[in-house]
């Protein structure tokens, strides 16, 4: 019989991945993860789900407390103002602490937390950092990776043209921000800086926003969206995206305009398109 250093070896520490690495020790397995980021979590707790939540709760109360909201519920303010580092560091604040409880978890069930990429040597073999680990079972939990969008090149670094990372941590609120893609992500970042006092505007490839969502839902959830001031460009396919303007062109078939080239400027652009599995230096022992 091989012998081997792990009985399971889960390359990834988002959701899945921690998850089954934790119960995988729980029911006696020697288990280790492999993960590249300086956290575990995962893109949902570092940089999707928990912080883009914690900005949805925070810039809800914000407006609550500058639209006059409150003042027909006996709750009368003076003037409100803004504090956004205030904001981004109580959600930095929320991520450390989740995260954390992550690596609790790992040390209270002897989970090993391999940091570095994993790559595969052979089908019960990876290298992780330069280092060898064996292991009988070995899980795949890598998630995904936003879809390049042709013409459309991201630099979070510059905060103009950006993905949902960047658009997490605007320095300030953008005069105007277009959010290429009328999906769950892009809408509820449209939101939270929509709320914060940007004028955003929606661009989605397709007839509706919200696309596989049931009809309804959709048609309600546009009526919600237009209500908060999004501008929605349905039916609209984005050719180009150029920066530092953050200038974005459809063809003039979009209906846009009636005729001629379409474009439209913008303070920032965020792509939120769709996802695609990440199966990075897996190589032909992953499939």
């Amino acid at each position: 019989m091989a012998d081997y250093d792990y009985d399971v070896l889960v390359i990834g520490a988002g959701p899945g991945g921690y998850v089954a690495a934790i119960r995988a020790a729980q029911l006696g397995l020697k288990t280790a993860c492999a993960e590249s980021r300086e956290t575990l979590g995962g893109t949902c707790l570092n940089v999707g789900c928990i912080p883009s939540k914690v900005l949805l709760n925070a810039s809800e109360l914000f407006h609550e407390a500058a639209s006059g909201a409150l003042a027909r519920h006996g709750v009368k303010l003076g003037e409100v103002s803004l504090d956004l580092p205030a904001m981004l560091a109580d959600k930095d604040e929320a991520v450390k602490g989740l995260t954390g409880g992550i690596e609790y978890l790992f040390k209270k069930n002897k989970v090993d937390w391999l940091k570095g990429h994993a790559t595969f040597k052979d089908a019960h073999t990876v290298e992780v950092a330069g280092k060898t680990a064996t292991a009988k079972n070995i899980v795949i939990a890598t998630g995904s990776s936003v879809t390049p969008l042709p013409g459309v090149e991201i630099d979070n670094a510059k905060g103009v043209v950006v993905d949902s990372t960047g658009a997490l941590s605007f320095a300030k609120v953008p005069e105007h921000l277009v959010v290429i893609g009328g999906g769950v992500i892009g809408l509820e970042l449209g939101s939270v800086w929509g709320r914060l006092g940007a004028k955003v505007t929606v661009i989605e490839y397709l007839d509706q926003i919200l696309p596989g969502m049931d009809g309804e839902v959709r048609k309600e959830a546009a009526k919600v969206f237009l209500k908060q001031g999004f501008d929605i460009k349905t039916g609209t396919k984005v050719t180009r995206c150029s920066s530092p303007s953050a200038a974005v062109r459809t063809p003039r078939s979009s209906g846009w305009k009636r005729s001629g080239s379409n474009s439209t400027s913008a303070a920032r652009l965020r792509r939120t398109t769709s996802s695609r599995p990440r199966f990075p230096a897996c190589g032909r022992w992953a499939t």
